[in-house]
C-alpha cells in the first residue's frame, strides 16, 4: 500500500458538508478531461465506523478522504456476479460519478459508465470532461446488481430525460436488485420516475423539499429496500461503501475504508506543518495540475473540482502525448491541455496527485521536472498527495527546517 504523504499549505476553514448544485451558467470552463431495510446509515466525523452501522437518521459532518491506488482481492466468481451500471451526462457531478467507479472498482465490481448523451465526451459540472465506456443504449438489454446515478445539475435533469436510463431503473426497481442516486439524483431523476414511494429518501439539502414530507429523511446515508440514496459530493465515499457492503458484504467495505484512510477526526489531526507558509495572493489563484497514465482519478478530480468551486483557476495538464489519460482504476479524463502548452505560465501552486504508475510517469517528464525546479527556486509553493510526494523528493525539492 502506498504511504500517505502531503504537503500542507496554509490553515484551511473548517470541512463544510453543503456543496451547492451547479447550473450550466455557475460551470467553470475547466479541464476537458447485512443492512435492515428501512434504517439509515451514517458515520459521524467523531465515531467513524467503516462497519458502516445502522443508526438514526443525523446530519453529522462526514470526513474528507484521501486516496490510495490500492485494489480489494475479490474472488473472480464475485467479481464477475457483480455488474454496475454508473450513468453520466452532461452537468454529471464529477466528484460523485468518479468516486463511485473508483471505489466499486476496488471492491471488484465491474463497473460501466455509460453516456446518455450521443457522445461518449462528457462534460461534467465543474468542467471535468470524462469518456463514458459505452452509450446507454448498448445496456438497454444488460442485467446490473447495481444501478447507481451521480448528482449534479444538470446532469440529473439530463439523465431524467432519458427514456432508456428510466426503462433500466424501473426495470431493476420492479425485480428487487439495488438502485440508488446521490445528491440531486433522488429528487430530479428518481422521484419523477415513481420511483421512490414508500421509501424513506434523502437527497442534496437545496433539493429536500421536493421530496414527499412523510418519507423524507435528512441523513448522510439512507438505505431502505432496494434504494440507497445520499447528500452529495462530501457524502459520495460513504455512499459508495454503503453500495459496496450490500453487493459484497461488510468485511469489503470495511477492507476498502482502510485503503481509502477513512479516519475520523479523532484518530490523526486535520493538519501538521513543518513549515509554515503565509501564502496569499492579490489576483485569482492560478493552479497546475499535473497528470499521467495510471495517476489517481478520485485525487485528481476531488482536488480539481474543490479548487474551481473556490474559483481557482486551475489547469490539468497531461505529461503524455496526448490530453486523455487513463486513470488508475481506469476512468478516462481529458486534460486542459499537454503539460508542453502549459510550461509557459506561471503558477501560483503546482500539485501533484498520486497513484503507483501515474507517480512513476510524473517523474519520468523533462518538462514537468524543469517546471517543479523553477517554481521552487522562485519561492512558490509545491504540492503532492499520495505516492507523489516521491516526485519531489526525486528531484531534490523535499526541505525541512527543523528550526534548529
Amino acid at each position: 500500500m502506498e504511504s500517505l504523504s502531503c504537503l500542507v499549505l496554509k490553515p484551511s476553514p473548517p470541512t463544510r458538508l453543503f456543496f451547492p448544485p451547479r447550473i450550466p451558467q455557475m460551470a467553470l470552463p475547466g479541464s476537458t478531461f447485512v443492512f435492515p431495510f428501512s434504517m439509515d446509515y451514517q458515520l459521524p466525523i467523531t465515531t467513524a465506523k467503516l462497519a458502516l452501522k445502522p443508526i438514526r437518521a443525523s446530519t453529522s459532518a462526514v470526513p474528507t478522504t484521501p486516496s490510495t491506488t490500492s485494489t480489494v482481492t475479490s474472488s473472480p466468481t464475485a467479481a464477475s456476479t457483480k455488474k454496475v451500471l454508473v450513468p453520466i451526462g452532461f452537468g454529471t457531478e464529477e466528484m460523485e460519478a468518479v468516486i463511485l467507479v473508483d471505489v466499486l472498482r476496488r471492491a471488484g465490481a465491474e463497473v460501466t459508465v455509460a453516456s446518455v448523451e450521443p457522445q461518449l465526451e462528457v462534460q461534467a459540472s465543474g468542467g471535468t470532461k470524462l469518456v463514458a465506456d459505452t452509450r446507454i443504449s448498448t445496456c438497454s438489454d444488460r442485467v446490473f446488481d447495481l444501478v447507481a446515478l451521480p448528482g449534479g445539475m444538470p446532469g440529473s435533469a439530463q439523465l431524467r430525460d432519458c427514456e432508456i436510463l428510466k426503462k433500466i431503473t424501473s426495470k431493476q426497481a420492479e425485480e428487487k436488485r439495488l438502485y440508488g442516486g446521490i445528491s440531486t439524483a433522488p429528487a430530479v431523476t428518481l422521484l419523477p420516475w415513481g420511483l421512490l414511494k414508500r421509501k424513506r429518501t434523502t437527497c442534496h439539502p437545496a433539493f429536500f423539499d421536493r421530496l414527499p414530507t412523510f418519507w423524507a429523511v435528512k441523513s448522510n446515508i439512507q438505505v431502505s429496500g432496494e434504494l440507497t440514496t445520499s447528500q452529495g459530493p462530501g457524502t459520495s465515499f460513504l455512499f459508495a461503501l454503503a453500495l459496496v457492503e450490500q453487493l459484497f458484504g461488510e468485511s469489503v467495505a470495511r477492507e476498502i475504508g482502510e485503503l481509502l484512510f477513512m479516519h475520523s477526526a479523532d484518530d490523526k489531526p486535520r493538519k501538521e506543518e513543518f513549515n509554515k507558509v503565509d501564502w496569499a495572493v492579490s489576483h485569482t489563484p492560478r493552479v497546475l495540475v499535473p497528470v499521467a497514465n495510471g495517476s489517481e482519478e478520485i485525487e485528481i478530480v476531488t482536488i480539481v473540482d474543490i479548487l474551481r468551486r473556490a474559483k481557482v483557476d486551475v489547469v490539468v495538464a497531461s505529461v503524455e502525448k496526448s490530453v486523455k489519460i487513463l486513470a488508475s482504476q481506469g476512468v478516462k479524463i481529458i486534460a486542459d491541455k499537454l503539460i508542453g502548452d502549459a510550461a509557459g505560465s506561471i503558477y501560483d501552486l503546482i500539485i501533484l496527485p498520486g497513484g503507483v504508475a501515474g507517480t512513476e510517469r510524473l517523474q519520468k517528464s523533462r518538462i514537468l521536472k524543469k517546471l517543479l525546479k523553477e517554481q521552487d527556486a522562485a519561492g512558490r509553493i509545491l504540492g503532492a498527495v499520495c505516492s507523489s510526494p516521491t516526485v519531489l523528493h526525486k528531484h531534490g525539492l523535499l526541505k525541512m527546517n527543523t528550526g534548529k
